[in-house]
Formats: C-alpha cells, sequence, structure tokens
C-alpha cells in the first residue's frame, strides 16, 4: 500500500528538513544539500515560489531512492493537489484542515496536519491523519509528548520548531516518530553556503543514528 510505505520511509528518514528559500533554485539546492548530508526527508514549503516545480524537480532527481520528498505549509485541498500533482509523496499543514485531510485520504498520501491542543490532535486523528505536527514545538518542548500519549497512546507526533541537535535526543527519548528541522539546519543556503547546509544535516545525521543506537562504519 503506498501510503503504509511512504509512512514508513518518512519514519525511517527521522529527520524532516522544513526546506524554505528566496526562489525555486535555493530550494532545491539546498534540498540536494541536505539530502547529500545524509537527512533524506525533505518538506519543500509552499513559502517558496514556484514550490510545486522545485518539489516535481526534486522527486524527478531522487525517483528510486531513499529520499522522500512533500509539501508543506499547505493551507488548502488546491494547494494539497498542486502538490500531489508534482509528486510530493506526504502533505503538511501548519493547522488542520478537514479537505485537505479528505484529499490527501483520496490519494493515499500521508498527511501532517499541525496541532497544538488534545481537542485539534483528536479531530486530525478522526480525519485519518497519521502522524501529527507538533507545532510549535518550541511552545512546549519534549515533556508535551509524554502529556499527550497519556490520553492518546496510539499517536505518532513529529515536532517542528524548536528541535536543535542538542535537544533532539530527549525528542525521540519522549515518544516521537520523527522531527521536523529548519532553520538553523537552512541558514547557510540563503547566504549560498550550500557546503555549510550539508556539513550541518551531516551533524543531525549522525546525532539520529548515534539516537538509534547505529553505529557508522
Amino acid at each position: 500500500m503506498k501510503r503504509v510505505e511512504i509512512l514508513s520511509r518518512l519514519e525511517k528518514a527521522g529527520v524532516i528538513a522544513v526546506v524554505r528559500g528566496k526562489d525555486q533554485a535555493e530550494a532545491v539546492k539546498a534540498s540536494h544539500a541536505i539530502i547529500e548530508g545524509g537527512v533524506i526527508g525533505i518538506e519543500v514549503t509552499f513559502t517558496v515560489p514556484n514550490a510545486q516545480a522545485a518539489i516535481q524537480e526534486l522527486v524527478d532527481a531522487y525517483r528510486g531512492q531513499e529520499a522522500v520528498i512533500g509539501a508543506g505549509t499547505v493551507l488548502d485541498a488546491v494547494t494539497a493537489r498542486l502538490a500531489i500533482m508534482a509528486g510530493a509523496e506526504f502533505i503538511v499543514s501548519p493547522s488542520f484542515d478537514a479537505e485537505t485531510a479528505e484529499l490527501c485520504n483520496l490519494y493515499q498520501i500521508p498527511y501532517l496536519p499541525g496541532c497544538m491542543t488534545i481537542t485539534e490532535m483528536q479531530t486530525a486523528l478522526k480525519s485519518g491523519a497519521d502522524i501529527i505536527k507538533l507545532f510549535p514545538g518550541s511552545a512546549y518542548g519534549p515533556s508535551i509528548v509524554s502529556a499527550v500519549k497519556a490520553p492518546l497512546p496510539h499517536i505518532n507526533l513529529m515536532p517542528t520548531g524548536g528541535v536543535s541537535l542538542e535537544n533532539m535526543a530527549t525528542w525521540f527519548e519522549a515518544g516521537v516518530v520523527a522531527v521536523g528541522v529548519g532553520g538553523n539546519l537552512l541558514a547557510p543556503a540563503a547566504e549560498g553556503d550550500f557546503a555549510k547546509v550539508t556539513e550541518i544535516a551531516q551533524q543531525y545525521a549522525a546525532k539520529l543514528a548515534e539516537i538509534r543506537g547505529i553505529t557508522h562504519g
């Protein structure tokens, strides 16, 4: 089943890079640099001009490889459909939208809506959301995970916002399935320093491997 296969790849990726950029070229270059560094989950946000073209370019480039390419900042079903037609393998929203959830279900594409409250999370789960984006993660910190899992033990959470190399292990120990990382990973891209982006991505990939007890070599 397509959706199950994408979900297992998302979980395996562990770190999802939230890619913003001033234009399509910068977003694509940053994504290549991140994947080269070993972070294979890419969320191209619709704040990037021509985001769907950037998604299509990346999907074509990494077809049949481990990288999983999705769309972020998807505010409505129209945008979700554009992203899915461009090849996006998952859809991320800053908030829950019922129409977007229905559309993703129709196309068997995982939907990761941003939620802050138990009520929002319950609504999203009822609508078939597979992973809930805990957003903004910085508003809570890792201690929120056990609080949410008490009434909703089966929930899959992905905090985005406020996740860093320093606190990533704490989030995973708390029981999240993946983390979304943006700011500090992408900052050098705005200056055109894509080698630095790769270097930071390598640090995240190494940290993830360490958390999961995998040794390189």
